[in-house]
């Protein structure tokens, strides 16, 4: 973090609403802003009066990243970014607004001034997504350069309903009057430093102060690994889970929200979100999919392989309402077919061209013309690597090769083609 942010600074919104930045120092950034910072490292001239390279290299690293995943933070020129570290770690535009909309759901006909408690504040972009939602916002964070960043930022970004808090989240809590909604990261590293997963090995432990947590707000949000089993997570919670939503960008899955409310909840209602997809389904529902018969492969024309939200919440059955006429190739492939086409579909939709088993006339007629192929495997006994290696294909070019396993046991392998976008 550069000198320019106070060590000891303990900010409202209102007290740091500028970081000073050099002359030299924004010229520097504006003449270099599309360059590879490592190289500006290795051939920038140093010793110029009032340039603070180190300062710079971090901005132009951290616009560089912002224009993919916070591109309304890099339209903004007054926004300071951290060291690289953090900006790879944080939210992106796309998953903090999804936060910000469930949040408007939530709150919903709770009585106004409504307030947000962010306990977890850390670089802030999602709390600058909520803030939005929100009459009155609390940011809580006991880094005072995270405290002193946040102050300059949310104010460049126009959020002018913040308050920056440097304080623990835990001591904050214990003493802060009630909110209408609290948000929770809980920083996965243990007290060496490792990656953890487990919900208790987190700081702070949102198990443990579910309870605390509950009693200064009725809507409380926890952001979790996507590493989690979110129906053991959902248990663990005893009861107080009401709205799950497994969040993926790009079709990789990166977070699992959940929403607490007081009232206890049998029935959980799940969100799977991939970028503009949102397939939604409750724990009351029939969670298993209608199976293909064994043999019926070959007459299917079109295949769905479902994105990362269905794949990680598990919403096979979901998938099927939604689009019906698939049906799951065995019980544990993941994979569907159907004889019509598909239209839109929450994943990969792919046109059918032949089918097969493993056996040797069967692999010389599904691969007549093969020399390249995209090669996936569901419940197979070989992985992709070694299969490929088996088939003697190469890697990439039009074809994609799924390999499964059917209703009655049997290995097939199916060749297809990327379908064409569906119109609407």
């Amino acid at each position: 973090m550069p000198n320019h942010i106070p060590r000891d600074a303990a900010p409202h919104a209102s007290d740091i609403t500028r970081i000073h930045i050099s002359e030299a120092t924004r010229a520097f950034i504006d003449a270099h802003a599309g360059e590879d910072p490592r190289d500006l490292a290795l051939h920038a001239k140093r010793g110029e009066p009032g340039l603070d390279l180190p300062f710079a290299l971090d901005q132009i690293a951290g616009r560089r990243i912002a224009r993919t995943k916070l591109p309304a933070w890099a339209a903004c020129d007054d926004v300071v970014y951290p060291a690289h570290v953090p900006m790879e770690q944080c939210s992106s535009q796309f998953t903090a607004h999804t936060k910000a909309r469930l949040a408007c759901e939530l709150i919903a006909g709770l009585p106004h001034p409504t307030r947000l408690v962010d306990l977890t504040g850390g670089l802030g972009v999602d709390f600058w997504a909520l803030a939005q939602r929100f009459d009155e916002a609390v940011y809580v964070e006991r880094q005072p350069q995270l405290c002193a960043l946040a102050a300059h930022n949310l104010h460049a970004l126009g959020v002018r309903n913040a308050r920056v808090e440097r304080a623990d989240g835990v001591e904050f809590l214990r003493t802060m009057p009630p909110a209408s909604m609290i948000y929770v990261d809980p920083a996965r590293r243990d007290a060496h430093g490792s990656r953890t997963y487990a919900i208790e090995d987190c700081t702070p432990d949102v198990l443990a102060l579910r309870g605390e947590l509950l009693a200064k707000a009725p809507v409380v949000m926890v952001k979790l690994s996507p590493m989690l089993d979110w129906r053991k997570t959902v248990e663990d919670f005893g009861g107080t889970v009401q709205r799950v939503a497994v969040v993926s960008t790009g079709n990789e899955c990166k977070e699992l929200l959940l929403m607490l409310t007081r009232a206890p909840h049998g029935d959980v209602r799940v969100d799977c979100i991939n970028d503009g997809d949102t397939v939604t389904f409750t724990t009351a529902e029939g969670q298993r999919p209608s199976i293909a018969p064994a043999g019926s492969i070959e007459r299917m024309r079109y295949l769905v392989e479902p994105n990362a939200s269905i794949m990680k919440a598990g919403a096979f059955a979901a998938l099927q309402r939604q689009c019906p006429g698939l049906a799951q190739i065995g019980p544990n492939s993941h994979l569907f077919v159907g004889e019509q086409p598909v239209g839109a579909v929450p994943g990969r939709a792919f046109e059918i061209a032949r089918t097969g088993g493993m056996g040797k006339r069967e692999l010389k007629a599904l691969l007549e013309g093969v020399t390249h192929a995209n090669i996936a495997v569901r419940n197979f006994p070989l992985t992709a690597p070694q299969l490929r290696r088996r088939l003697k294909l190469k890697d990439g070019g039009n074809d994609y090769l799924f390999a499964t396993t059917d209703a009655g046991g049997r290995h097939v392998l199916i060749l297809a083609h990327k379908a064409p976008p569906a119109t609407t």
